[in-house]
């Protein structure tokens, strides 16, 4: 721990490491539409009237006036331009704000995921970029998109967001909550503040009710202040400033290895929900925790264990007495209240030890202390008698003592003739002192006592008796009990702090050399064998690593070789990867197995378990022991994610690579296959013209259909390299949906075509090429693939927040859950209406086509009468429709 009166050198790197660094701001709001970005704004014209430099890296105004009115004070930086999928995409350029270089930059939605080919994937990435680089940010974020907070917001309003900010963002950001009552938030969203009349109706009985905007402004406040208090308390650290600084209340719970701690840690958890505070769980390691029974191990380890699950900070931290250890654990964590439990003892014992809570009471400054009575201190009593035995020391040492005394005798006999009798006494000092500081107290005072008697019978007048006649002899012998227990004391406290010291070396060196291990191992089975290998040799149990499968946990690595494992063993291993906890002996659930299985968590969930146990069947772990292997384990789930990553990004490189090839190979096919057809295709035309018969019409045909072919090679190639140029224009639905049928009359011969679509349907913003080009393979694929004689149906459909285009046919339909897989490339569907001559393509480059003019494309099968059903999406952003003025 760290001396309170000195800098936390961690606190104060992160101090330092702010210098020459942006500061950010970040606006923070429940929900959208709370008014941040007006917020940011206003500031930032605030800033510029005193003189700053203000200029807009990015900001959306969602139409809103007041909003818009705000950016035209500004300076706005151009975005740059992706182009993406046919689309061009418009993003904050860093580079001209690094060039423009101002003061202060305003980068809306920090959540926000940057256009693929951008420099960084997320816009907060962008922002560091800016703070690096010495210029202050303001930006927005809603409190959904805090990532520690995204599946707490999603389990009661039902809709997860993608978008996410790491919560150390906000740890280094100054945070101002933009906040509105929830009604009037509501009648904002009523009068089309926030979204259009057809979305806002929508919202309100979905995200925008009252008990969810309410929650979220709640979680917006206490977000907040945690994030100010670990600020203040980062400062506080650094600069060494004495205080609890209680600007929030942060509980404390002291635990031992009494059954009655349980109910501490209960109690300090229902104080800390109260409060809606933080809270701690410690135990304080001193010399008497090497003499806990196994029996008060694993009770310390059950304590610790029900803390963390209840949803402490846990920590073990040795110190040479609980006071000590409470007072600087209390000063480094700026706890505020401490809860603690007090046994009823004797007057003779706290007269001999005192009492920690009174000492703790008396010395622990503003902090208010919590004692609680302790309904064991009868068994803690019993205890102590049961090992008062140990306590007296090995007899080795008293006879070590009682030679070494006699030794001294022998020595002052040779030399009573020769120096004082008073000096006498001072050769008795030597084994007084080296058995008080060796044995410690009590072999001290056995040696200041025979010393004594031994300095009286064979030294003092009248010798051979144990009666002494000057009155000055009795202050040696008091002096000789009196270096004794002083000699002990120190010895003692000596002892402890080595100890200390040398149990925390030898953690870190577990650590380091654990870590040197992991970032040496080549494969995942390599890093497997090294983590069983390590934690078997560091505390002395055998090793298992089980993995998730379909059929269970599977055995993937084990020191030494385990074949399998029993089923309650099994049992024990999945019921810690489906619940997150220690499962197993010496943990509160199924403790009837010999192995102790901890899960090994990393960013992706529960990568596995490692179990271990020990060949006697004893308990696997001291508890003091379970802080290493916590650490351990985050290593190596670490270096589980490192691996998994370094896996990722090859085989992401191998699918770039097949993509390009098959692309090229696609284009270059192709585009040699164009050449020869269009000279058929010209010959055959004029052999019709010139000598028409059956045999050249049906040449001119399949010459036709390869035609087709090509075209949608080198379409698919496009869509695939995204290279897809888009030219947007308002477009009629009845009227791509009339061309595109008479491009396919013969496509749909035998097929009546109706049309379903209202006069007075919007004009959607799409690209007719690619329009009349998905129509067309969607009919075509109809008037193949239906029953003959049957109708083909085109629905159109005005949702509240959507157009919906449909191609109905009559036929097979496609096969359960092949839905998706319709749409990939050279896909056909056995038992489906997919089993028809043709390339596999046509279908993928509609789905390609549509996602390049961001509409999306659904299979369905028809239920009366049956069929496949073929959906186009256009969302609302593409309706062109008189929008109501927004603020």
């Amino acid at each position: 721990m760290n001396d309170p009166d000195r800098r936390d050198p961690e606190a104060f790197l992160r101090q330092a490491a702010q210098e020459g660094r942006g500061r950010l701001k970040i606006f923070l709001g429940a929900a959208p539409g709370v008014g941040k970005s007006y917020e940011m704004l206003t500031d930032g014209m605030q800033r510029r009237k005193a003189g700053v430099d203000v200029v807009i890296g990015v900001v959306e105004t969602h139409g809103r006036r007041e909003t818009e009115a705000l950016v035209a004070g500004h300076e706005v930086i151009p975005r740059r331009d992706i182009d993406h999928q046919g689309h061009r995409l418009g993003e904050m350029d860093i580079d001209a704000i690094l060039t423009r270089r101002p003061q202060l930059a305003l980068v809306d939605e920090l959540a926000h995921t940057n256009a693929p080919g951008s420099r960084h994937p997320k816009r907060y990435q962008d922002v560091e970029e800016l703070l690096d680089a010495g210029i202050d940010v303001y930006s927005t974020v809603n409190i959904q998109h805090v990532e520690s907070l995204n599946d707490v917001v999603a389990s009661f309003t039902r809709v997860r967001v993608r978008e996410t900010v790491p919560d150390s963002i906000l740890e280094m950001a100054e945070i101002e909550v933009v906040d509105i009552p929830p009604d009037e938030l509501i009648e904002r969203l009523k009068d089309g503040k926030v979204y259009i009349p057809a979305e806002a109706s929508r919202a309100l009985n979905h995200f925008f009710s009252k008990s969810n905007l309410t929650a979220l402004r709640e979680m917006a406040l206490r977000r907040a202040a945690q994030a100010v208090d670990a600020q203040m308390l980062d400062y506080v650290r650094a600069h060494a400033l004495a205080g609890s600084f209680a600007a929030g209340e942060r509980i404390l719970v002291a635990i031992s290895e009494l059954p009655s701690a349980e109910g501490l840690v209960r109690a300090a958890k229902r104080l800390a929900d109260g409060l809606k505070a933080p809270w701690s769980a410690v135990h304080i390691e001193t010399q008497r925790s090497l003499r806990f029974s196994p029996e008060q191990h694993a009770q310390l380890a059950d304590t610790m264990a029900l803390a963390s699950r209840l949803g402490a900070t846990t920590a073990t931290i040795p110190a040479p007495t609980v006071v000590e250890g409470l007072r600087r654990y209390v000063a480094d964590a700026r706890a505020t209240q401490i809860v603690i439990g007090k046994a009823t003892r004797s007057w003779w014992f706290e007269l001999r030890h005192g009492s920690v809570v009174d000492t703790l009471v008396r010395d622990i400054g503003d902090v208010a202390v919590h004692v609680l009575p302790r309904k064991d201190a009868i068994q803690k009593r019993q205890l102590a008698v049961a090992a008062m035995g140990g306590r007296w020391g090995r007899p080795k040492d008293y006879i070590w003592t009682t030679l070494m005394i006699g030794g001294m005798t022998g020595l002052g006999h040779f030399l009573v003739e020769t120096i004082d009798l008073a000096n006498i006494a001072l050769l008795y000092l030597v084994p007084v002192m080296f058995a008080a500081a060796s044995f410690g107290l009590r072999a001290g005072l056995f040696a200041g006592l025979l010393s004594s008697l031994a300095y009286n019978f064979f030294f003092l007048p009248p010798t051979g008796t144990l009666t002494v006649n000057n009155p000055e002899n009795v202050v040696s012998i008091l002096v000789l009990l009196g270096v004794a227990f002083v000699t002990s004391q120190f010895a003692a406290r000596v002892h402890a702090q080595a100890d200390l010291a040398q149990s925390s070396a030898r953690q870190n060196a577990a650590l380091a050399g654990f870590s040197r291990e992991l970032t040496a191992v080549g494969s995942q089975e390599e890093l497997m064998q090294a983590i069983c290998g390590e934690v078997s040799r560091l505390f002395d149990v055998r090793t298992v690593l089980l993995l998730p499968s379909r059929d269970g946990p599977q055995l993937r690595a084990a020191v030494p070789p385990e074949d399998r494992l029993a089923q309650i063993e099994l049992a024990a291993a999945q019921w810690s990867m489906d619940n997150d906890q220690p499962a197993g002996r010496g943990s509160s659930t199924l403790t009837a197995s010999d192995w102790l299985f901890h899960p090994l968590r990393t960013t992706r969930g529960v990568l596995g378990v490692l179990g271990l146990a020990r060949d006697d069947a004893g308990e696997p772990l001291r508890s003091d022991q379970i802080p290493l292997l916590m650490s351990l384990l985050s290593q190596a789930s670490i270096a589980f994610d490192r691996m998994a990553l370094e896996e990722e990004m090859l085989d992401a490189r191998q699918v770039r690579e097949r993509d390009r090839l098959r692309s090229a190979l696609l284009s270059s096919v192709s585009h040699d296959l164009r050449t020869p057809l269009t000279t058929i295709i010209s010959a055959m035309h004029e052999l019709k013209r010139q000598h028409p018969s059956d045999l050249i019409d049906a040449v001119d045909a399949e010459a036709q259909r390869l035609n087709r072919f090509v075209a949608n090679l080198l379409d698919m190639a496009r869509v695939e390299a995204g290279a897809l140029p888009l030219m947007v224009e308002p477009t009629d639905l009845f009227d791509a949906v009339t061309s595109a049928a008479h491009d396919t009359r013969q496509s749909l011969l035998g097929h009546e075509l109706t049309v379903d679509i209202l006069p007075d349907i919007p004009l959607v913003r799409v690209d007719p090429t690619l329009l009349h080009h998905i129509l067309i393979n969607l009919l075509d694929n109809a008037g193949r693939y239906a029953d003959p004689d049957t109708p083909v149906t085109i629905r159109g459909q005005r949702l509240p927040d959507a157009i919906t285009l449909s191609v109905i046919d009559q036929g097979p339909g496609i096969p359960p859950g092949s839905e998706v897989r319709v749409f990939d490339t050279f896909t056909r569907m056995e038992g489906s209406d997919r089993v028809k001559h043709g390339t596999g393509l046509g279908l993928a480059i509609v789905k390609g086509f549509a996602e390049a003019m961001g509409l999306t494309v659904a299979a369905t099968n028809n239920d009366a009468p049956f069929g496949a059903c073929f959906t186009l999406t256009f969302p609302s952003h593409l309706i062109l429709t008189n929008l109501p003025d927004e603020e």
